[in-house]
């Protein structure tokens, strides 16, 4: 066992396991989580490069049911990642063991379904907020305790992990250089394990799940322009200096790209055609496209014949989503 400690003298990290993989390593390391308060594990995969130098971080998030195993011991991403020098980080997909009533009932809600929101409701709440631990604690983490560019990140994902980086790149403009996902849960407001989800973590007045709410800030009184509101006056407090925009709220890809008022993303989504996800209405990948081809921000998306929701589809395509992501983060 290795551990890691902070400036500060406190242990921050505790070394699960290493393995060397193409020329780099494997690590899974156990730390304490601030926001979800529980023990959490993540993967990393440190490459080649990152012996000599700082690398760019890309961020794996995974799907329902999955822990942070999934991705480094199925998708066979290790060769591209060290190719290209990135720097992996796939974390679990939820807290575990709160003691909370109900959390291990339901393979799509509670334990590895945390779906990347942060809880409002009791008793979720004080644990579920992987929202904020994938947006700051774990890079605040990452980019203390390991040689990766802070400047330098990107984001993808699998199913509901596709979700998440989804709406992760479209509430944070301009933070990640790049989003990719595999068969993404697109339009969770209208799926039905986006319904059970969110109902649990956000409430169930589903006009919370979708709103996009705009926070201007900087002047004498802050002022709130709201998704039923002209949305022209956002560009136009964007346009000055002395303003900022923050988008709050929204967790559906969906609504959120209708209102994304960041810079361009370019956006890659592989799904495959007999996923069984995509039949039963779980996935909804034609309205997200719409809403992009509507704004006018670019998506490949790429059905892919044959293939069905498993690492197995995965694996097919990951070193194309790598050399996407390398493209942006090597720029």
């Amino acid at each position: 066992m290795r551990l890691i400690f902070t400036t500060r003298g406190r242990m921050a990290l505790k070394q699960i396991s290493s393995n060397k993989c193409f020329g780099g390593l494997q690590k899974v390391f156990e730390h304490d989580s601030i926001e979800l308060n529980c023990k959490m594990k993540f993967a990393i995969y440190l490459p080649p490069k990152a012996e000599t130098g700082k690398c760019p971080a890309l961020y794996w998030l995974s799907g329902l049911t999955c822990t942070e195993q999934n991705f480094i011991s199925k998708s066979g991403y290790h060769q591209a990642a060290s190719e290209h020098g990135l720097v992996i980080i796939a974390p679990d997909t939820s807290p575990r063991g709160c003691n909370i009533k109900g959390e291990d009932e339901s393979w799509d809600f509670g334990t590895g379904a945390g779906f990347y929101v942060d809880a409002t409701e009791d008793p979720w709440k004080t644990n579920y907020r992987m929202y904020s631990y994938v947006m700051k604690e774990l890079p605040q983490l990452i980019n203390t305790s390991f040689p990766v560019d802070p400047q330098k990140m990107s984001i993808f994902g699998h199913s509901m992990g596709g979700h998440g980086a989804l709406i992760c790149a479209l509430k944070n403009p301009g933070k990640y250089k790049s989003v990719s996902a595999f068969a993404p849960i697109c339009n969770p407001v209208l799926c039905p394990w986006g319904k059970k989800a969110f109902s649990g973590y956000l409430g169930t007045d589903q006009n919370k799940w979708k709103a996009v709410v705009y926070f201007i800030v900087g002047i004498r009184r802050p002022c709130r322009i709201t998704k039923s509101q002209d949305l022209g006056l956002v560009g136009l407090y964007r346009s000055s200096p002395f303003h900022s925009l923050k988008m709050k709220k929204a967790y559906d890809a969906t609504h959120l790209v209708k209102s994304y008022p960041g810079s361009q993303l370019d956006i890659l989504i592989d799904q495959g055609k007999d996923d069984q996800f995509l039949s039963d209405g779980q996935l909804l990948p034609d309205n997200f496209i719409a809403a992009c081809t509507e704004k006018k921000i670019p998506v490949v998306f790429r059905l892919q014949e044959g293939y069905d929701h498993s690492y197995y589809f995965i694996a097919t395509f990951i070193t194309d989503h790598i050399r996407h992501h390398a493209k942006y983060l090597n720029a």
